[in-house]
C-alpha cells in the first residue's frame, strides 16, 4: 500500500506537471494556443529549422557540456588517483567541499572577477609588469570559445565526481581487484586504467549522463560568461521569450519542444544501450 502510495504521489507531482507543461509548450509552438494563435501551423517550427542561431546554439551547448565532462572526469580521476589518502582524511577532506556550497550564479561571478580583462587576474599581472595594457590579458570571459562557461562548470563538478569516484572505489572494493590484478602480472599503469577506472566510470555512468544534460541546459553561467553569438540553448530561449516582437515566442516554444524531444531520444537510446550491456 505504502509503494502504490508513494508511486502515486510521484506521477502527481512530478510526471503530471511535467507532461502538462510539456504539452502546453507544444502547443504554442504549434499555435493551437497564445496571443496570436491561429490555428494549428508549422510556421514557427520551419522558422527555427531554418534558422542558423537555433543550430548554432545547439552545437555550441553541446561542445560545452562535452568539454566540461572531459576535464571534469579527467580532473576527477587525477585526484582519487594521487590523491586518495589525503581525500579521505585531513583538511583536504573538508576543503574539497567548498566549491559544492556555491551557488552556480555565485561561481560564474566568481570567474567573472577572477579572468576578465578588468579582473583580479589580470591587474595583478599588469601590476608586476607582465602585461603592458589589460587590453593584452587574453579572453577568457565572454569568449568565442566559452573557456569562462567551461571552466566554471568544472570547477564545480571536479570536486563533487572526485567525491563520487571515491566513495566508489570504497564501496566496490577497487583496492582488492587492483591488488588482484598485480598479482596476475598487470603494471600498476593498466590496474588504473584498465580495473579502477573503468569500473568507476561504468558505476557513475548515470551520474554523468544527468550532469551532461545540467550543463547543456545550463543558464545562469553562460548568461555572465557567454557571448551573444553563439549562444547556449537556455539563453537563446529566453532571449526569444523576451523579446517585444510576440512573434518570436511561439519560436521560442518550438525551441524548448526541440531540444526536450532530443534530450528524451538521447536518454531512452543511452538507457536501452546501458540495459543492453547489463544483460
Amino acid at each position: 500500500m505504502l509503494a502504490r502510495l508513494g508511486l502515486l504521489l510521484y506521477v502527481l507531482l512530478c510526471i503530471v506537471p511535467l507532461a502538462l507543461g510539456l504539452g502546453y509548450v507544444a502547443a504554442y509552438s504549434f499555435g493551437l494556443i497564445g496571443l496570436l494563435n491561429h490555428g494549428f501551423t508549422i510556421v514557427h517550427w520551419q522558422a527555427v529549422l531554418q534558422d542558423k542561431a537555433f543550430w548554432q546554439s545547439l552545437g555550441f551547448s553541446l561542445y560545452c557540456a562535452l568539454s566540461s565532462m572531459s576535464i571534469v572526469l579527467i580532473c576527477a580521476s587525477a585526484l582519487l588517483i594521487v590523491l586518495r589518502q589525503q581525500l579521505s582524511r585531513g583538511y583536504l577532506s573538508y576543503f574539497i567541499y567548498f566549491p559544492l556550497v556555491l551557488p552556480t550564479l555565485v561561481a560564474a561571478f566568481i570567474c567573472f572577477q577572477l579572468w576578465s580583462k578588468s579582473g583580479f587576474i589580470s591587474r595583478m599581472l599588469f601590476q608586476v609588469g607582465f602585461l603592458p595594457n589589460l587590453e593584452a590579458f587574453p579572453e577568457f570571459v565572454n569568449d568565442l570559445w566559452g573557456i569562462g562557461i567551461i571552466f566554471t562548470h568544472a570547477f564545480m563538478a571536479t570536486p563533487f565526481f572526485t567525491l563520487l569516484f571515491l566513495q566508489l572505489y570504497k564501496s566496490e572494493k577497487i583496492q582488492a581487484l587492483q591488488d588482484l590484478a598485480l598479482t596476475l602480472g598487470a603494471t600498476p599503469g593498466q590496474t588504473w586504467r584498465k580495473v579502477a577506472l573503468r569500473i568507476l566510470w561504468q558505476k557513475s555512468i548515470f551520474s554523468i549522463f544527468l550532469y551532461f544534460i545540467f550543463i547543456m541546459g545550463a543558464y545562469e553561467t553562460p548568461l555572465l560568461l557567454g557571448r551573444q553569438s553563439p549562444q547556449m540553448i537556455a539563453p537563446l530561449i529566453i532571449r526569444k521569450l523576451q523579446k517585444f516582437n510576440l512573434q518570436d515566442i511561439p519560436q521560442a516554444y518550438a525551441i524548448t519542444t526541440a531540444y526536450l524531444l532530443l534530450l528524451m531520444g538521447v536518454a531512452v537510446a543511452v538507457l536501452r544501450n546501458l540495459k543492453t550491456r547489463a544483460v
